[in-house]
C-alpha cells in the first residue's frame, strides 16, 4: 500500500524559476535561481532564511505567511518593497508574478503585466501549502484556529462553501448584537430573532455537511501520511466535532434561546465545532511529545497538499520552514524520500545544518539546490 493517495489523474507542475527580492525584509536585493524539484536553505537562525520561503509564499497568496501589515515587511527606512518571480507554467512558458507595495499606497499585484483588480482573482493560480512552527498552534490554541485551517482549505477552492461562511459569520454578528440589545433594553422579540435564526440555519447546515465531508476525504490521506512518518507504531485521527451531529440547528437554536439570552450571544452553532487531534485515543496536546506533535502537523499539511493537488490537478509548490528540529534522523529522511516522489513538484526547505542537508543528498539522488543564507545575503552552496 501506498503511504499516499495519489489520484490517477497526472497533476501540472508549475515552478519557480527566478526569484528577485528588493528592500524585502532584511533583504536589500537578491537574485535567485531555483532547482525545479528541491532547494534548500541554511544558515543560523535570525539570518533570513524564512524570509524567502515567505517572499514565496507572498507570490501565491498575495500576502505575508507571518505579518498580515504589508508595509511591516519594507526593510527599515526604504520607501517600498518589491517581489518578483518567474514561474514555469504547463506549456513550459514563463509567468511573471509581481508585487510593489510602497508605504501609505495601496498594493499592486501584476500577473504578466496586468494589474488585478481583486487580489482574491489571484488565490488559487499557484497552488502552494507552507508548513511552518507557527502551525504548531493547530494543536496548542484554540478550536477558532482549527476551524479558521478548515475553512482556508475549503474555501479556496468552493466559493459556495466561502459565500455560506461569510453569510453566516453575518447572521451570527446580528443575532448576537441582538441579544446584546435585549439585555440592555430589557425585552425580547421572539419573531426578530428567528429572522436571524433562519439565516443561521439555511448557511450553517451547507457548512457543516461540507467538512463532515471534507474530512471524511482529508482523514484517510493525514492517517497514511502520519504512519508513514512515524513507521506505524501510532494511532492517530482527526475527530470532526459539531453540536450539529447530534441535532438539526433549527433545534438547537430553539432550545438554547433563554441560555442565549441571558449570556447574550449565540452559544450553538457551527461556529462551535472543533477539530480533535488524537494519538492512541487521546488529546496530542496533552500526551504527544515534541516530535510527535510536529509529526502530526507535518502529515495534516501533506495531506492538504493531496487534497489541493486533487482539486487542481497541479502540484502546489511545498514550503518547509524549520520542520527538521525535534525530529529524529529517520522522520527526516522519510520526510525527503517522500517530496523527492514524482507526485510531488518543488519544493523549498530552511534548515539551520548545513551538514544535516549535506548528509541527506548523499543518500537521495535527486535534482536540488542549496543556498547559504548569512544576514541577508544568498549564495548557492
Amino acid at each position: 500500500m501506498r503511504y499516499l493517495w495519489f489520484s490517477k489523474k497526472t497533476a501540472i507542475c508549475m515552478y519557480l524559476q527566478k526569484l528577485k527580492l528588493i528592500n524585502f525584509k532584511n533583504y536589500g536585493e537578491a537574485v535567485l535561481e531555483f532547482s525545479g524539484k528541491i532547494n534548500c536553505f541554511v544558515g543560523n537562525n535570525g539570518a533570513g532564511k524564512t524570509n524567502i520561503l515567505d517572499a514565496i509564499y507572498y507570490l501565491s497568496f498575495c500576502k505575508s505567511y507571518f505579518n498580515s501589515i504589508d508595509s511591516q515587511n519594507i526593510n527599515h527606512e526604504m520607501d517600498f518593497f518589491a517581489l518578483h518571480g518567474t514561474y514555469k507554467n504547463q506549456d513550459s512558458l514563463n509567468d511573471q508574478v509581481s508585487i510593489i507595495q510602497k508605504r501609505n499606497k495601496k498594493k499592486v499585484f501584476r500577473f504578466n503585466k496586468k494589474e488585478y483588480d481583486r487580489l482574491a482573482d489571484h488565490i488559487g493560480k499557484i497552488p502552494l501549502v507552507m508548513v511552518s512552527p507557527y502551525d504548531r498552534d493547530l494543536i496548542n490554541e484554540g478550536s477558532d484556529i482549527r476551524r479558521k485551517y478548515i475553512d482556508g482549505v475549503i474555501s479556496q477552492f468552493d466559493k459556495t462553501y466561502l459565500n455560506n461562511l461569510l453569510s453566516y459569520n453575518k447572521a451570527l454578528a446580528h443575532r448576537n448584537a441582538l441579544l446584546r440589545s435585549f439585555a440592555e433594553r430589557r425585552n425580547f422579540d421572539r419573531i426578530s430573532l428567528e429572522i436571524w435564526d433562519e439565516k443561521l440555519i439555511e448557511h450553517g447546515q451547507p457548512i457543516f455537511e461540507k467538512r463532515k465531508q471534507f474530512l471524511q476525504e482529508f482523514n484517510p490521506v493525514f492517517e497514511n501520511n502520519y504512519r508513514f512518518l512515524s513507521g506505524g507504531s501510532e494511532q492517530v485521527e482527526l475527530v470532526y466535532e459539531s453540536q450539529l451531529a447530534l441535532q438539526p440547528l433549527k433545534e438547537l437554536l430553539k432550545e438554547s434561546v433563554e441560555k442565549d439570552r441571558m449570556i447574550r450571544y449565540t452559544s450553538k452553532g457551527i461556529h462551535k465545532d472543533d477539530l480533535l487531534f488524537k494519538i492512541n485515543g487521546y488529546p496530542i496536546k496533552k500526551f504527544g511529545s515534541q516530535g510527535q506533535q510536529k509529526t502530526f502537523v507535518i502529515a495534516v499539511k501533506l495531506a492538504q497538499f493531496e487534497y489541493t493537488r486533487k482539486i487542481k490537478s497541479f502540484k502546489p509548490v511545498l514550503l518547509f520552514d524549520d520542520i527538521f528540529d525535534k525530529l529524529d534522523h529517520e522522520r527526516v529522511n522519510k520526510i525527503i524520500r517522500l517530496v523527492s516522489d514524482d507526485n510531488f513538484g518543488q519544493v523549498f526547505i530552511t534548515d539551520t545544518q548545513p551538514e544535516r542537508i549535506e548528509a541527506i543528498f548523499e543518500q537521495v539522488t535527486i535534482d536540488h539546490k542549496t543556498f547559504i543564507v548569512e544576514q541577508g545575503n544568498v549564495k548557492p552552496l
